[in-house]
């Protein structure tokens, strides 16, 4: 798999040292990006095993097409925290964006080692908004659509300083780490960041929670006037910073 100009999670995994013949398990694996990507990396030899709750996005996930010498990821509907012992063990465990959402996370990490071999990895990718959003010049469109996000994160009862928490809830969960690392996802004059498009994902829970209705949201436009914004600013906007973790189990 080229690895050129590869993203955070590809980087991440790779550096934790997922590769060719693991058996790796991905929690909360949604609609099955995460899974797929570590279908390529484990290859033909490897297994890739998704869990989530939602059985949609477990159907979207089941019907993405098999690349050439990849493993086919086996979709599971189950919660994190009762996962079914007929799962067995797994060299690695990985998760992204999912233990920011758990009300005792180091409980759920603990439970998750159960299914860890000896030695075997835990890897999360978290994000956090303590130092985000983060402009010199002003974005006050900007602004507001990630206030937006986080208060909707808020309402959902997600910890959104869990980056800065990481270390010490790997820690407290008896896992040896390895390795943390941050990285801004940063917006140019010349490449913008996606935030239209996470609203627009987000829109009906930022509705249902009570913080923006649609009017005030105006999706349809948003992502217009959001570029609008950015190119009359030519300034550098970081709207989101990516936490990364790997750890071992001793």
């Amino acid at each position: 798999m080229a690895l050129a100009k590869a993203d955070f999670t590809t980087r991440l995994l790779v550096d934790a040292g997922i590769g060719p013949g693991m058996r790796v398990l991905d929690v909360g694996c949604g609609s099955g990006d995460v899974s797929w990507l570590l279908a390529h990396l484990v290859d033909g030899d490897g297994a890739v095993v998704g869990v989530d709750q939602a059985v949609g996005a477990l159907e979207i996930a089941r019907q993405r097409e098999t690349p050439k010498g990849a493993a086919v990821p086996e979709f599971v509907q189950a919660d994190l925290q009762a996962l079914p012992e007929s799962l067995g063990l797994f060299d690695a465990i990985v998760g992204r964006r999912v233990l920011m959402y758990q009300a005792e996370p180091v409980k759920a990490l603990r439970l998750l080692a159960r299914h860890l071999l000896p030695g075997g990895l835990m890897v999360f990718q978290e994000h956090d908004g303590s130092l985000t959003p983060a402009s010199l010049e002003p974005f006050p469109l900007h602004h507001k659509a990630q206030q937006w996000l986080q208060r909707m994160l808020a309402h959902e009862g997600a910890d959104l300083h869990i980056g800065f928490n990481l270390h010490r809830l790997f820690s407290e969960a008896g896992l040896a780490v390895e390795d943390l690392r941050a990285e801004c996802l940063v917006q140019t004059p010349d490449s913008a960041y996606p935030l239209a498009d996470i609203v627009r994902a987000c829109l009906p829970r930022i509705i249902a929670h009570g913080v923006a209705t649609a009017r005030q949201v105006g999706i349809d436009t948003l992502h217009a006037r959001l570029e609008a914004e950015r190119l009359q600013s030519r300034g550098i906007y970081i709207g989101d910073m990516a936490f990364g973790i790997c750890a071992r189990k001793r």
